[in-house]
């Protein structure tokens, strides 16, 4: 079975976690939310996410994919785990499906995995990923290999569909004799 995590902290974005965790499920993932501690915690707007795993404990070898929303507290928090930076380095080394969103690119950075890639995020992000070498393009959605990065919540439905058909494309099977 495909596996994703999403991985937040008090004060996420909201549909950017409730949007994902659902499409996810609805793509035949079996979908893990990843908090430190393993402690439910709340969105913006008050949605729960009921955490299954922790964050201190996730390993890139268990999941296809990871999810990271934004929502300024949420990766503020999230990008300080020592073990969540490891697992998005290893995810990204294994060139696994890595999904951002918003403020969430911030882990990403922390997670050392920007420089030399196209991405976007929430304007107020754009001097963070210049500064840590990303090349950053206004656009709703970005895809650069195995990272996609969005700006906004609006984005989600191109976000997801750009992530699921990253994560199609970077699973086909082998065929003999094509090179």
């Amino acid at each position: 079975m495909k596996k994703a995590v999403i991985i937040v902290a008090q004060g996420f974005e909201d549909t950017e976690f409730a949007y994902p965790f659902y499409r996810l499920q609805e793509a035949g993932f079996e979908v893990d939310v990843a908090t430190k501690g393993k402690v439910d915690v709340k969105g913006k707007h008050g949605v729960a996410a009921n955490a299954t795993v922790d964050a201190e404990n996730i390993q890139a070898q268990e999941y296809d994919l990871a999810v990271v929303p934004g929502g300024r507290e949420s990766p503020d928090r999230v990008r300080q785990i020592a073990n969540v930076q490891q697992f998005l380095k290893d995810c990204d080394r294994e060139g696994k499906i890595i999904a951002s969103i918003c403020h969430g690119p911030w882990v990403l950075i922390s997670a050392g995995i920007v420089s030399g890639r196209q991405v976007t995020s929430y304007p107020g992000c754009k001097d963070d990923l210049v500064n840590a070498g990303g090349h950053f393009q206004d656009a709703s959605v970005v895809v650069d290999g195995n990272l996609i990065t969005a700006v906004h919540y609006r984005d989600n439905a191109e976000w997801m569909k750009a992530t699921l058909a990253q994560y199609e494309n970077y699973n086909q099977p082998a065929v003999a004799g094509i090179a």
